[in-house]
């Protein structure tokens, strides 16, 4: 069963305008190549136009959750793409087994996770999620299934990892778990006063800790530009105490009519996020949960940003040109009176993917987001986008809305490469935008 068509929007506010829906499970009975183009649709947490296909298809994948086969002693797990990373969480940690890369919420498909290759808080020790992506079945819309694998089918394997969902539906995927003692994390909390201080810590810590990752305060500016909150973490080994009590999840109360980001709500709360945190440096036990998820707690948390919704930015920037470009973001987003609730900041490792169109890459990686405010939001993301790409830089994908062509093909130069395995029955609102079709 299908939801409404309003129902189907991107995690930004883009709505699904003018397209059909059908069950994955309808269209794997009869799949065919469909006068309109077809689109997988997870769970809508792209935050762009990624997972939306206007004026075409969208398979709705979320029927498509069973668990096929767990392994408990290897951690190996066959699962629908359907399946939402917070369900394989439930099953797997009490089990003793953690994804081995997981995005910022658990409220993602598994399909949408592999058609995006996701990136975590430890890419420099464990790459993206398609580093361990063992098969997976997929459905083209001439109704061939094939299993692909690195060794099978392996082309299609690699354009498939981080493809937006374009080479053909997913079905199910095999993904190699971590074995984990506990489900808490051992982890510390460093104030830093710059981006100097940023940079020391991150460097430090990435030798010595698998997530790392850095709150930036986007209203400090002068010598405290780049300031901010560094939190680091390793799984915890096992103990004999009690764990700590998980944090209640909460609704958002209202649909805003007006965004409640600007520059004096978040100068707020950022003067009380930064001296909530404790001092001490020492480390702590801490659930899994809010570690990784810390917005999952408040479910509809993008309504805050008003009926027009919020633009996401992510950039990575090779090491060298990293701290004088993120440097320039800050500037560049002060100057424009912007205000950026969602400023993270970390490292990148050298940890290839196998995906063709994978967006990390050694270096930093700068995430900001706003208030959608129409012509004067697409000046400053425009801005952003050239200082990326004159760094040698890229900007990600399915953290977009808007990025031109231009942007595209310099942050991809193999992106004609890629385009040579889309299924001609697919496309994506994405897809046609930086291809120009």
């Amino acid at each position: 069963m299908t939801a409404p068509l309003s129902d189907y929007r991107s995690w930004g506010g883009l709505a699904a305008r003018g397209s059909a829906i059908v069950d994955g499970r309808d269209w794997l009975d009869a799949p065919h190549r469909p006068r309109r183009p077809l689109l997988a649709y997870g769970n809508g947490r792209s935050y762009g136009d990624s997972c939306l296909n206007d004026g075409g298809t969208l398979i709705d994948t979320r029927g498509l959750d069973d668990i096929l086969a767990f392994d408990r002693e290897t951690g190996l797990i066959t699962c629908g793409a359907g399946l939402m990373l917070d369900r394989l969480l439930e099953i797997a940690v009490p089990a003793g087994w953690f994804p081995p890369v997981t995005p910022g919420t658990a409220f993602v498909t598994i399909g949408g996770a592999l058609a995006n290759d996701v990136h975590g808080k430890n890419h420099h020790s464990a790459g993206t999620f398609g580093c361990h992506i063992r098969a997976f079945e997929l459905v083209r819309s001439d109704g061939q299934r094939l299993l692909c694998a690195p060794d099978l089918n392996g082309e299609l394997f690699a354009a498939t990892i981080g493809g937006f969902g374009l080479t053909g539906l997913v079905t199910q995927v095999t993904l190699q778990l971590m074995p984990i003692a506990s489900a808490e994390m051992a982890q510390e909390v460093l104030p830093f006063d710059n981006l100097d201080g940023f940079f020391e810590i991150a460097t430090a810590s990435d030798a010595t800790h698998d997530y790392t990752v850095a709150w930036i305060d986007s209203l400090a500016s002068g010598r405290n530009l780049g300031r901010g909150v560094f939190f680091r973490a390793n799984h915890a080994p096992a103990s004999d105490e009690p764990p700590p009590r998980q944090a209640r999840t909460l609704p958002f109360p209202l649909k805003p009519p007006v965004p409640l980001i600007n520059r004096v709500t978040l100068g707020a709360f950022n003067w009380l996020y930064r001296n909530s945190q404790p001092r001490d440096r020492l480390e702590r036990r801490v659930p899994y949960r809010p570690f990784f998820y810390p917005l999952d707690r408040i479910h509809d948390w993008n309504r805050a940003y008003g009926p027009q919704g919020l633009r996401q930015f992510q950039c990575a920037i090779p090491p060298e040109n990293a701290a004088a470009t993120v440097a320039e973001m800050l500037r560049q987003t002060l100057a424009a009176g912007e205000a950026s609730f969602l400023t993270v900041l970390k490292l990148f490792g050298d940890k290839p993917s196998p995906g063709l169109m994978s967006f990390p890459m050694p270096g930093a990686t700068l995430t900001l987001d706003f208030p959608n405010r129409g012509e004067r939001t697409e000046r400053l993301l425009a801005r952003l986008d050239g200082l990326a790409i004159a760094a040698g830089g890229r900007v990600n994908p399915y953290k977009d809305a808007r990025m031109s062509p231009e942007t595209f093909a310099a942050s991809f130069p193999r992106w004609r490469d890629f385009a040579a395995h889309v299924d001609p029955g697919f496309s994506s609102g994405f897809w046609r935008r930086v291809t120009a079709q």
